[in-house]
C-alpha cells in the first residue's frame, strides 16, 4: 500500500483521572523525524510514545501533541477542616483586638490551602494508557496517509503513461533520423568530391559509426524497464515504504533522458526529451510526498 507522508490523525481517551486528546500531523522528510509535545505529567513516558510512533511511521516529520482535560469531579476540593480552623482563628482575633466586621467566605477562601487543586504531576495513570491513545491516533493518521497515497499513485500512473507515449514517439523517429543523417552525409560527400570517385567502403564505415553514435535504442529500453519497475513498486502490496525506491528509479530515468537528448541531434526528438524531463520533474514532486 502506497502511503503519503502528509496526514493528520487524532484520538481521545483517559489516562488515570485525566481526559487526554492526542493529535498527530506528518509532512514529508527524508528520515523519521519526531517532535513530541506532552504535558509535564507524561514527560517520563516520552520514550514509549516515540517507539510507538517509530513502529507506525518510517519516514516523515511527525508532530505529536497531547492535551489534558481534568474531570469535573477532580477540578477542585475545599478543605472544610481548614475552613473551620481559619474561621475560629479569625473570630478569636476579632474579639481580642475589638475589630469591626465579621468573617466573610471570600476572605476565608483566599487563605492558603483552603482550596486544593490536584496537580498534574500527582495524577494517576500508566504509560500503557497513554500509548493506547497514541496508537489510535496513529491508526487514524495511517488511514489518512493511505487515502492520500492512493490518490498520488493514480496521478503517478497517469504521468507514467505520458512518459511511455513520449518514448514510443522517440522510438519511431529515431530510425528515420538516422536515415536522414545518412542521406545528408552522402549528399555532402558528393558535393565535396565534385564527381570524383568515392571509397564506398569507407563511406559505409562512416555511416555505420554515425548510426551507432545516434542510436538511442538501449537508452529507450532501459527507460522502459525503469517505468515497469516503477509501476511494480506502486502496485507492491507488501506494505513496505517505496518512496526511496521510486526516487532512485527517477534518478535513473533522468540519466537515460539526458543521454537520449545528447544523442538526439533532431528537433522532434529533443522536443520529446524536454517533455519527458518536465514529466519527470512533476513525478519527482509527487514522489517526495510518499513514504
Amino acid at each position: 500500500m502506497i502511503r503519503s507522508m502528509t496526514g493528520f490523525g487524532q484520538a481521545e481517551g483517559n489516562v488515570g483521572t485525566v481526559r487526554v486528546s492526542v493529535e498527530v500531523r506528518t509532512v514529508n522528510h527524508r528520515f523519521f523525524s519526531p517532535s513530541i509535545k506532552l504535558p509535564s505529567a507524561f514527560g517520563r513516558w516520552e520514550t514509549d510514545v516515540r517507539e510507538a510512533m517509530r513502529v507506525r511511521v518510517s519516514r516523515g516529520h511527525v508532530t505529536l501533541t497531547a492535551r489534558t482535560e481534568r474531570a469535573q469531579s477532580a477540578v477542585a476540593a475545599i478543605d472544610e477542616a481548614r475552613v473551620a480552623e481559619i474561621v475560629t482563628r479569625l473570630r478569636a482575633l476579632h474579639e481580642r483586638f475589638g475589630l469591626d466586621g465579621g468573617v466573610d467566605l471570600a476572605t476565608v477562601l483566599r487563605m492558603p490551602d483552603v482550596i486544593a487543586v490536584p496537580r498534574e504531576d500527582e495524577e494517576t495513570g500508566t504509560a500503557a494508557e497513554l500509548v493506547a491513545i497514541v496508537e489510535r491516533a496513529l491508526e487514524s493518521l495511517g488511514r489518512a496517509r493511505a487515502e492520500e497515497g492512493e490518490r498520488l499513485a493514480t496521478v503517478l500512473l497517469q504521468r507514467l503513461e505520458l512518459l511511455a507515449g513520449a518514448l514510443d514517439r522517440i522510438a519511431v523517429r529515431a530510425p528515420e533520423r538516422v536515415v536522414a543523417h545518412r542521406d545528408r552525409l552522402r549528399a555532402a560527400v558528393r558535393d565535396l568530391t565534385e564527381g570524383l570517385a568515392v571509397d564506398e567502403q569507407r563511406l559505409a564505415q562512416e555511416i555505420a559509426i554515425l548510426a551507432d553514435r545516434l542510436d538511442v535504442s538501449e537508452e529507450l529500453d532501459r527507460f522502459r524497464s525503469h517505468i515497469t519497475a516503477f509501476r511494480g513498486a506502486l502496485a507492491d502490496s507488501a506494505g513496505e515504504p517505496v518512496g526511496k525506491r521510486l526516487g532512485f528509479l527517477l534518478q535513473e530515468m533522468v540519466r537515460e533522458a539526458n543521454t537520449t537528448g545528447s544523442k538526439g541531434a533532431d528537433a522532434s526528438i529533443l522536443h520529446e526529451v524536454v517533455a519527458v524531463k518536465e514529466e519527470l520533474e512533476r513525478i519527482r514532486e509527487q514522489v517526495e510526498n510518499l513514504e
